[in-house]
């Protein structure tokens, strides 16, 4: 079994997070330029097996559309097409920004390491796939 990749996709920049191989635990895995992220996952695939990506969709309150939706799904039509071997499943990502603040401010972290906005792009991509693993799980 490889490993899942979790992309938390924004116009700057892009959180990611990836399982282990049983896929039991999702891990932070790095921030990425959002025009540097498909040479990036190049890259990793040729190091790491990964059966599939999973990808944070920006919804509204009202579970509309938002700004960040329709990029999102051009994301998601590049990754199906540059890795066709690999499965691409999206999710509703509402909420985990703020969840990942909140994570962050639980830490303890000083006030600097709270404002690295990569830090929160990383665990809201670790959220994401967590979530992504405990519906994945069978009774």
């Amino acid at each position: 079994m490889g490993r899942v990749l979790a992309i938390d996709p924004g116009a700057r920049r892009c959180g990611l997070a990836v399982t282990d191989p049983l896929r039991i635990i999702a891990t932070a895995l790095d921030t990425v330029d959002t025009t540097a992220l498909l040479p990036y996952l190049q890259r990793y695939l040729a190091t790491a097996p990964v059966d599939g990506f999973v990808v944070g969709v920006p919804r509204g309150l009202n579970g509309g559309p938002t700004d960040g939706t329709a990029p999102a799904l051009v994301l998601v039509e590049h990754l199906r097409k540059s890795f066709p071997n690999c499965f691409v499943e999206t999710v509703d990502e509402r909420f985990t920004s703020v969840l990942a603040e909140r994570t962050l401010l639980a830490s303890g972290k000083g006030r600097q390491a709270r404002r690295d906005k990569g830090q929160l792009d990383r665990i809201s991509a670790t959220i994401l796939l967590q979530d992504w693993l405990k519906g994945q799980a069978h009774p």
